[in-house]
């Protein structure tokens, strides 16, 4: 049976102090005991069910996060202020001065900034390969990698990493697979291929409104509570603590994620197939002509599909700009960053999300000037935006300069 990650976050019941349908938002940045004794054993996280103080955490927070640990399958999860205020104690918890960390060439290109340019400063190295390429992975490994990491999709080109694969090769050097999966939240479950620890940016598909910034860590309990130890625990000292009140609401736009993620990867599957047989050069994981669409297909929860990410390239930089802002114009969609949002969002990436990374390597990479990247949206009647967007790419030159 395929795992039902859905099913998951449904099953958890969470009723508020007066009955509510909702869990009650603790609004409170420090809590009262009756004891000494037992505020000291909280301090020392010997005290199940008691709260000290809100950057150790809040009852809204670990509701939150033991959905989303139901939903990546994982023993328990710590969310963070923001994608970022996740990732990085990750790394810092699990690599000190002298260790090494692979990591796939095409990330999020503030991880990337993080990798190449801060952590070298407190003595961590970076080795930037193709992950799809396992040989190159492996040859990159040293005796000093601590870290394998990667993204299930990756950002912006949408290869696909191979975690069976990847896995294999963690257990074989005795490394940690550390997966970013927020471009692919419930059609692809890191851990049941062997991830380590699984992190998201919870302001895309998670929480799918634009207007909350989060992360969250997902992992055993061990790994979890060493990052929230008041000691040595990364998430902690960084206090990348996320507001109860966001917290709150990201739960609540969880439970409709089943059915958000079915509409994008059905709206962005009618997208690709369209623009790939208009002569667009087209990357999407649910084409055949993705090199990584079988592999995919092997690790997915098929009925979530592949996903809402998808790129197309015309040609060059002036052309993206031009057709991004008509698109806007005619309110096909917005001229922004971020994913996951009801409407359409596209970008350039080489001058936006993944300015970080030099020209030189964003070249040998195969990032483009010309690639615009889509987050497709909900839209009810896909065909007709298609229709739309189409004569947008014709009034703008697109076809002309794509079959040069």
């Amino acid at each position: 049976m395929s795992y039902k990650p859905a099913n998951k976050i449904q099953d958890l019941q969470y009723f508020g102090e007066f009955g509510g349908v909702n869990p009650s938002i603790s609004d409170s940045s420090t809590y009262t005991f009756l004891s000494a004794k037992t505020m000291f054993d909280t301090f020392e996280g010997d005290a199940d069910g008691c709260y000290l103080y809100s950057r150790h955490s809040t009852p809204s927070n670990l509701y939150l996060g033991e959905a989303l640990a139901a939903m990546e399958d994982t023993e328990t999860a710590n969310v963070a202020a923001s994608g970022m205020g996740a990732i990085t104690p990750v790394l810092l918890q699990l690599c000190e001065a002298g260790d090494h960390v692979v990591s796939s060439r095409t990330i999020y290109g503030g991880t990337y900034a993080f990798l190449k340019n801060f952590a070298p400063r407190l003595g961590i190295s970076t080795s930037f390969v193709d992950i799809t390429n396992l040989e190159k992975v492996e040859a990159a490994i040293t005796p000093q990698t601590k870290v394998l990491y990667c993204e299930s999709v990756s950002n912006p080109l949408l290869e696909i990493a191979d975690l069976d694969a990847l896995s294999a090769l963690s257990r074989k050097h005795n490394l940690k697979l550390v997966v970013d999966n927020t471009f692919s939240p419930l059609s692809i479950t890191p851990v049941k291929h062997g991830a380590d620890v699984v992190v998201h940016s919870l302001t895309k598909f998670i929480n799918g409104s634009s207007d909350t910034v989060g992360g969250v860590v997902c992992g055993s309990q061990e790994f979890i509570d060493q990052l929230r130890n008041v000691n040595d625990g990364a998430s902690m000292l960084l206090g990348s603590t996320m507001d109860s009140l966001r917290a709150s609401s990201v739960l609540k736009n969880l439970r409709t994620l089943h059915i958000r993620m079915k509409q994008h990867s059905y709206n962005a599957t009618y997208l690709a197939t369209k623009f790939q047989a208009d002569g667009l050069r087209t990357v999407y994981p649910g084409l055949t002509s993705h090199p990584s669409h079988e592999v995919f297909k092997r690790m997915m929860n098929e009925e979530y599909g592949f996903g809402g990410m998808l790129t197309i390239d015309v040609g060059s930089l002036d052309k993206a700009n031009a057709l991004m802002e008509l698109m806007q114009e005619r309110n096909l969609g917005y001229l922004a960053v971020s994913l996951g949002f009801y409407k359409t969002l596209f970008s350039a990436p080489g001058t936006s999300t993944s300015s970080e990374i030099p020209e030189d390597e964003q070249a040998e990479m195969g990032l483009t000037d010309g690639l615009i990247r889509f987050s497709v949206g909900l839209d009810n009647d896909i065909e007709r935006t298609y229709q739309e967007m189409k004569k947008c790419m014709e009034a703008v030159g697109v076809f002309e300069a794509v079959a040069v």
